[in-house]
């Protein structure tokens, strides 16, 4: 009996669990809790630590996303028979004169530099808005903005000018095109002289009457001939080919850079008149000298032939 009283002993206890006591029994419900919460609370930490700023940081405030995921360009739409808004000095000397004129590239006088500024004022204004205009040395016409209006180009000098000890006065702005054409028309109405008040022609004075309209009756024909042809051959420049002389064509035939024959000079168009406008055309197209091909422009075959139309309409 003894001996099958130890086997039994024996086998209890080695199947007793690690629980003996009540204590034991709430420490391990407690733990059984705590440590799986506490797991999960760290491998959220290890996920989400990488996106966490650094102290100080604002990359990740509203603003700075905002400003990295806007896009690249933008758009606004436009009235396109609204007036003209006209840009201040300071807007285009931030949009196309900075590059050069803050650091002095290529001899360009630097903003608030009254030493470097000094000479040019002495010239006069003029003097500086013709070499903004049509460029001198280094810099091109209009600074290399062929969009920009002489009165924004203006602007422009004016504002560089007084930042370098200038006091030029501002330029004033254009009228507007309508309230021009208008202006215009009160103009002319006001110069034109007050119709006299018809009157009875005496009898004496009727035959010398009608001799006198049927010489005018004869003349009429041959001045209406003579106004037509000017209207004719004005009629026959197209229009896109001032819009590319006024864009690309000016820089050199303005001035008469490298030789180019100026606009309505006639004595320098002779020549090429007399070559023919195929001629003339060719050597728009194809460069001659100094001048490159198209003038340097992406224009097409039938524009070019319409700035040279429009430059042989200056000359004649």
């Amino acid at each position: 009996m003894n001996n099958t009283e130890d086997h039994v002993e024996t086998t209890i206890e080695g199947h007793e669990g690690l629980i003996k006591t009540p204590k034991q029994l709430i420490v391990t419900v407690v733990l059984a809790f705590i440590v799986p919460v506490i797991i999960i609370f760290l491998l959220i930490r290890l996920v989400i630590s990488s996106a966490i700023p650094a102290a100080g940081s604002d990359a990740q405030t509203p603003e700075a996303i905002a400003s990295r995921i806007a896009p690249v360009a933008g758009f606004a739409l436009v009235d396109a028979n609204a007036p003209k808004v006209f840009k201040t000095g300071e807007q285009v000397f931030e949009s196309t004169c900075s590059a050069c004129h803050t650091a002095g590239v290529a001899g360009a006088p630097k903003l608030g530099d009254a030493a470097a500024w000094a000479p040019l004022i002495k010239e006069g204004y003029e003097s500086m808005l013709q070499i903004a205009l049509h460029g001198k040395g280094a810099m091109p016409a209009k600074g290399g903005n062929p969009t920009l209006s002489d009165f924004e180009i203006e602007r422009a000098v004016v504002y560089m000018a007084n930042k370098g000890g200038a006091s030029f006065d501002e330029p004033a702005e254009p009228a507007a095109e309508g309230e021009e054409a208008a202006a215009d028309a009160a103009k002319a109405s006001a110069e034109a002289p007050a119709q006299p008040a018809p009157t009875q022609p005496q009898p004496a004075a009727a035959a010398s009457g009608d001799a006198a309209a049927a010489q005018q009756a004869e003349k009429a024909p041959a001045a209406q001939a003579e106004q037509a042809a000017p209207a004719t051959e004005t009629a026959a420049v197209d229009p896109a080919g001032e819009k590319l002389y006024k864009s690309v064509c000016f820089a050199c035939h303005d001035a008469g850079v490298a030789g180019a024959p100026k606009l309505g000079d006639k004595a320098a168009w002779g020549p090429l008149i007399a070559t023919g406008m195929d001629a003339m055309v060719e050597i728009a197209l194809h460069g001659k000298g100094a001048m490159p091909p198209r003038g340097g422009s992406q224009a097409s075959d039938e524009e070019i032939h319409a700035a040279v139309q429009y430059m042989v309409s200056k000359a004649q």
